[in-house]
């Protein structure tokens, strides 16, 4: 109808007037997300199709990705009244923006590693230097580094996450100062699944490695 096509035409001039602006929101204090347009939209009679960009980096710095967008098509389907797909892209600008902003790292502090009884002598009874070194149990804290990008790999029904890091072990001396004992590198390989039960998204999770 005549009235389709004007509303069709004003909704574009609109969208093509977006695209050349910068549509941005704070996901948190690490991380921004530009979800600006990146072409027209197609406008359809029974639905219109909107490409966002889904650019995820670090806030208050807005960095080239070293990754490269590929184009992906939603399935055709008219049951519900809304569809939203995330591209891997979306998922590995994310992990880039996170590790950029140093969320994967962490220290678990003397406090929380005595609640659960974790000193020099339980490493101590593992590895030998240690129990050299440390004759007097000491207490321990423990920092978590992740020493790449970690990498997000979608699937037909699952995506996995690749993690290299290390954890560093420090004995807390008497004087509060640190001596590290050791460092383990460690990688990971976990798949995780997505289901719908009973009106729920539900994950499944498994360690590959």
């Amino acid at each position: 109808s005549s009235t389709h096509k004007i509303i069709s035409v004003v909704f574009v001039i609109f969208c093509s007037l977006s695209t050349t602006l910068t549509a941005v929101m704070q996901i948190d204090d690490l991380a921004e997300v530009d979800y600006s347009l990146s072409s027209l939209p197609a406008v359809f009679r029974p639905f219109i199709d909107l490409d966002l960009k889904g650019v995820v980096f670090p806030a208050g710095n807005y960095t080239d990705s070293p990754y490269v967008a590929a184009s992906f098509t939603i399935p055709d389907q008219s049951d519900s009244m809304l569809y939203l797909a995330f591209s891997e892209y979306f998922f590995q600008t994310s992990s880039f923006a996170y590790y950029t902003a140093g969320a994967f790292n962490m220290t678990i502090a003397e406090e929380t590693c005595s609640y659960f009884n974790i000193n020099t002598e339980i490493f101590g009874s593992i590895i030998p230097e240690v129990a050299k070194y440390s004759v007097t149990p000491y207490p321990v804290m423990l920092k978590l580094m992740s020493t790449e990008i970690p990498i997000i790999s979608l699937q037909q029904d699952s995506f996995t996450l690749e993690i290299q890091g290390s954890v560093e072990v420090l004995a807390v001396l008497p004087d509060s100062t640190t001596q590290s004992l050791f460092t383990l590198n460690i990688a990971a390989n976990t798949s995780i699944s997505l289901n719908i039960f009973d009106k729920k998204l539900m994950g499944s999770l498994c360690l590959n490695r």
